[in-house]
Formats: structure tokens, C-alpha cells, sequence
């Protein structure tokens, strides 16, 4: 009878050590956007042809009535687009960023920005909380792009794809601040 009483015990100890404890809400939740935009509700209406061109996975922080740009977001210090995870390009057909081809595949995109522009960096390296472990070494292109300010405060961190044919802008919105990434989508001769 002991034997068993100390089983039953020793069972339920490890079955609670077993079970993991949800997480909780982010505060800055993980989202994504397509080129084209709406990839997914397309394709589940039988409207896409093909894969989609690109998509950004990326952390949503909120001003939170705090300082953005150059507050929080220090100027002249590499940020990672984002909250939590590096912000992350994945690419389904070969695009240009700033005259270089960036062939299908995972990268993490990382920004330095300044007052007048934002120096925006596509790295190799993939999977990285923030930009803690940034390697140079593995950057694949830079560009720099000029932030606008806008009449409308945007509260929640936002990145999409602005499209026209061929050609698409990631967009970059927070606070005051609005900056456009520039991509052409390279077209392979048959």
C-alpha cells in the first residue's frame, strides 16, 4: 500500500513537472505581411497563381507614449526593426534591394537610422533575438533610405508591402516616422 501511495506520488510530481505553462500575451506581438499583399486569403480563394514574392516576419512594439526615435530607438545604434526577434525577409523568387540580387531564401533585416536616414542592413544570419549577436561578416546588402514624418502618429509598430507592378516598398511606420525599402522582383529569361 505505501509502495503504491508513494508511485501514485512520484507520478503526479513528474506529470506536473511535465505540463508547461502557456505563455503569456507579448506585449509585442509577432506579426507578418506578404508581397502580394493578403497572400494567404488568396491562395485559400484560388486567386494565387504562385508562391508569394516575399513576406516580413517581425515583433510589434508600442510607443506606449514613450520617445521613439531617438529615445528609445537610439540614433547611430543598429536596431532590429522591431521588438523580440530580429525582423526577418523571407524571399520566394530572387528580388534587388540597392542593385544587389538577393536570391530565395531567410534573412534578417537590422537598421542603423539617423536623424536623416536609416541605413538598412540584410544579414545571413538567421533566428536571432535582437541584435545582440549582429555579425558584419554576414551582411549580403545596405542601403540607405530617407524616414519622412508623418501628420499621423502610428502607435503600433507596422511593416507591409506598398506593391506596383513588379515592384514593391517595405514599408517601415512608427510613431511620427515613415521610411520606404525599395524591391524589384528580377524576372528570369526563358
Amino acid at each position: 500500500m505505501r509502495i503504491g501511495l508513494l508511485l501514485a506520488f512520484v507520478f503526479a510530481s513528474f506529470a506536473g513537472f511535465a505540463q508547461q505553462k502557456p505563455t503569456e500575451l507579448d506585449k509585442s506581438p509577432m506579426d507578418m505581411s506578404y508581397w502580394p499583399d493578403n497572400y494567404p486569403l488568396l491562395k485559400m480563394s484560388g486567386k494565387a497563381k504562385d508562391q508569394p514574392i516575399a513576406r516580413v516576419i517581425y515583433g510589434r512594439p508600442m510607443k506606449n507614449g514613450r520617445t521613439i526615435f531617438g529615445g528609445i530607438i537610439k540614433y547611430d545604434e543598429l536596431w532590429r526593426l522591431g521588438a523580440n526577434e530580429a525582423t526577418e525577409l523571407e524571399i520566394f523568387s530572387p528580388i534587388k534591394i540597392a542593385n544587389k540580387v538577393l536570391a530565395k531564401g531567410r534573412y534578417t533585416l537590422y537598421c542603423i537610422p539617423t536623424e536623416n536616414k536609416w541605413t538598412i542592413i540584410v544579414s545571413k544570419d538567421n533566428f536571432c533575438w535582437g541584435s545582440f549577436t549582429y555579425d558584419t561578416k554576414k551582411d549580403v546588402a545596405r542601403t540607405e533610405i530617407k524616414p519622412e514624418t508623418t501628420v499621423d502618429m502610428v502607435e503600433t509598430f507596422t511593416i507591409y508591402f506598398k506593391e506596383s507592378t513588379g515592384k514593391a516598398n517595405l514599408v517601415f511606420l512608427w510613431d511620427d516616422k515613415k521610411a520606404e525599402l525599395p524591391l524589384t522582383l528580377v524576372t528570369t529569361k526563358k
